[in-house]
């Protein structure tokens, strides 16, 4: 872990602001509807597990999931700002997810095609039995 992510403070937040976390997608290059807010404000509003990582205010990583806390969790993003990734962020927001989660659940994801490689760094498995229905807008 790098000097600068000594700096980063971990936290589970009940309440993030929508437009905190659009700015952090733009940062971080995580396609998301960004120009939405509205649509944001809901994402953040309906996901019941946040973990966030914060350089004094600054929000720097953010791991938004939907979880039963008993069987399986969808990690639905995964987001590091652009200038702060390589530094173990976005390994210790997964860490942080699966410690929450607890050991009976399984954490799943959607990779984008740029992160494919990332997940398996991890520790994460490829699966082949997923499927998915696409978003329609």
């Amino acid at each position: 872990m790098s000097e600068n992510a000594a700096s980063v403070t971990y936290a589970i937040e009940e309440r993030v602001d929508a437009a905190e976390v659009a700015d952090l997608f733009r940062r971080s290059g995580i396609n998301r509807p960004v120009d939405d807010l509205p649509r944001i404000e809901k994402m953040v509003a309906h996901a019941n597990l946040m973990i966030t990582a914060r350089d004094g205010e600054r929000l720097v990583g953010i791991a938004r999931a939907l979880t039963d806390f008993s069987f399986c969790c969808y990690l639905s993003d995964l987001a590091v700002d652009r200038v702060r990734q390589r530094q173990g962020i976005g390994r210790e927001l997964v860490r942080r997810v699966r410690e929450a989660i607890g050991p009976d659940s399984m954490l799943l994801l959607l990779a984008a095609p740029t992160a494919m490689d990332y997940y398996p760094h991890i520790g994460f498995d490829k699966v082949e039995n997923a499927w998915t229905l696409p978003r329609q807008r």
